[in-house]
């Protein structure tokens, strides 16, 4: 019961939450009350990660500063140059503290010379495809190794007045350790594949928890029957109360069904446990045009029973007050995820109402997902979206800095084409103005009000540009209604 474009928004909602709390790189702070060694330590340091950005043609935000005029292919591929770029906590301390970068100037180009010559550089340029990974090692080896041992960088250091031999290592490694810290986000990563699977797997709860809401608001209505048997001078309408509701097939059927009660079992809804809950929405109920029109038909059959429901839950129990609150303290998933869950259920009710009562087909219930495909579809995509961030980042900057204020611009809103871009690039099979429109929409629900002609102006520019390059092979035009709707 789960289709793409809940799949799209549950990928968005993660990869939002993973990409404002990841520090990827723990940057070191200045020392306090530093020895000179120390001193010129932590300024080896800063100059490294500079460093490196420059050889990979990442101009930073020093005065002084210097990239090569003509960076190495490979080096400029390389993602660590631009994952440092983009570090807030490191721009910070660098526009604050490295004035004197200009004492590497002279010495840039043979140290680029000096690792583009390296036997490591050769192993790692001959890579068809690198990951994250064999980047950040490609650096701390040229750190530990070429760099550190370049006479051309010793003598160029020699100018700081604070220079040592103890500081120069201490730097260089220092360097290296914030690249290896790097690494550490793959457990933020895998963290975040864990939650995007968790809130997928809530969203079937979802499903089954609302097929359960039907029984436990007819036992609502049984025991407020019951009980007023009993009260202190019953009226002839509680002694002898109209039970069509209570009797109603479709939520005796759902009561006894085997697949739905062993999955409660295992994940159970506890709807019964909020008395309240219940007796708000069947008060809801009860008031509503849909019981009375339903009380008073001469007579119902399985298929009338199976529409009440679905009205009632059409009409008058998803859109309740009282439940959005009931689902927001069960799962900070469910609000999110009840317009489509919601449709997937009314689905549900449809179907069990044109089938003959009492053999209901074995697919009553709908699966999780429709295929294997659609079933790996979201980690595929958050994979692509985290491994290819900076990247895409990098191509909607361009067209930002052109056509827009950058001030404008909304995390949710990056988070966004983020994932739009890896959709396009890496799923060839669904056509271009379908992931446009997808995130159009997500945009206009999830981000600010005009968030979704920002994004529709900056990823035309951007997919237009990866079809005329190559990077994307499909056609950029109109296409024809998609299947992708009714999944």
């Amino acid at each position: 019961m789960i289709n793409r474009i809940l799949i799209r928004i549950k990928v968005v909602q993660i990869l939002y939450s993973y990409l404002l709390s990841r520090n990827e790189f723990r940057i070191d702070a200045a020392p306090d009350n530093p020895t000179r060694d120390r001193r010129f330590a932590y300024a080896v340091y800063l100059d490294m990660l500079l460093l490196i950005q420059e050889l990979s043609g990442i101009r930073t935000n020093v005065a002084g500063a210097l990239a090569p005029a003509e960076p190495d292919r490979k080096l400029a591929t390389n993602r660590v140059g631009r994952a440092l770029a983009s570090n807030d906590a490191l721009k910070a301390i660098t526009a604050r503290d490295r004035a004197d970068y200009d004492l590497l100037r002279p010495v840039m180009g043979e140290l680029a010379a000096a690792i583009t010559s390296s036997a490591a550089y050769g192993d790692y340029s001959r890579r068809r495809s690198r990951d994250l990974d064999e980047d950040v090692r490609f650096w701390v080896v040229m750190l530990e190794t070429t760099i550190l041992k370049s006479p051309a960088l010793t003598q160029a250091l020699r100018a700081n007045p604070d220079f040592s031999l103890t500081g120069l290592h201490h730097g260089i490694y220092a360097a290296a350790e914030t690249l290896r810290s790097y690494n550490d986000s793959r457990a933020a990563v895998e963290k975040a594949r864990r939650d995007l699977q968790a809130s997928l797997d809530k969203a079937r709860d979802l499903y089954y928890a609302l097929l359960a809401l039907i029984v436990d608001i007819t036992d609502e209505l049984a025991y407020r029957q019951e009980t007023a048997k009993s009260k202190y001078l019953p009226t002839s309408a509680d002694l002898n109360p109209d039970t069509r509701m209570v009797d109603n097939r479709l939520a005796r059927f759902l009561a006894d069904e085997p697949e739905l009660q062993a999955y409660l079992k295992d994940h159970p809804a506890d709807w019964a446990a909020d008395a309240g809950l219940l007796g708000s929405l069947l008060d809801l109920i009860l008031a509503s045009d849909t019981y009375k029109a339903y009380m008073e038909a001469p007579a119902t059959d399985w298929a009338a029973d199976c529409e009440f429901w679905r009205d009632v839950m059409r009409h008058v129990v998803l859109p309740s007050d009282a439940l959005a609150e009931a689902m927001e303290a069960k799962s900070v998933y469910w609000n999110d995820d009840i317009n489509i869950i919601g449709t997937f259920l009314l689905k549900t009710l449809r179907r069990l109402g044109q089938s003959p009562e009492g053999e209901a087909a074995a697919d009553t219930f709908l699966p999780q997902f429709k295929d294997e495909e659609d079933a790996a579809f979201g980690a595929r995509l958050f994979d692509f979206a985290v491994k290819g961030r900076e990247q895409y980042r990098a191509d909607i900057d361009r067209f930002i800095s052109a056509d827009w204020d950058p001030e404008r611009l909304a995390f949710m809103d990056m988070v966004i084409m983020i994932t739009a871009l890896a959709e396009v690039v890496n799923f060839p099979a669904i056509p271009i103005p379908v992931s446009l429109n997808e995130y159009i929409e997500i945009a206009n629900a999830y981000s600010t009000p005009r968030s979704g002609a920002f994004i529709n102006g900056i990823l035309y520019s951007v997919i237009r540009e990866m079809v005329e390059q190559g990077v994307v092979l499909k056609p950029f035009g109109t296409a024809a209604p998609s299947p992708e709707k009714d999944r």
